[in-house]
């Protein structure tokens, strides 16, 4: 469920958000390559944390268009 107090967000700050976590999510890819990262968990959800914010990306995209 997506929480209400990210739609409040405009788009430029949740951009933002997801290119940090790309950002992490590559360094964190590096780190599990060479053995240095220890919670392989936190890749997920970084994954799943972008996902999130495209979804949201899309929502008021749309509603905007509508």
């Amino acid at each position: 469920m997506i929480k209400k107090t990210n739609k409040s967000k405009d788009l430029d700050k949740i951009k933002e958000e997801i290119v940090n976590l790309k950002k992490s999510l590559l360094n964190m890819s590096f780190q599990k390559s060479t053995g240095q990262l220890e919670k392989t968990s936190n890749i997920r959800k970084a994954k799943k944390d972008i996902a999130k914010l495209k979804t949201q990306v899309s929502l008021i995209s749309g509603a905007k268009n509508a």
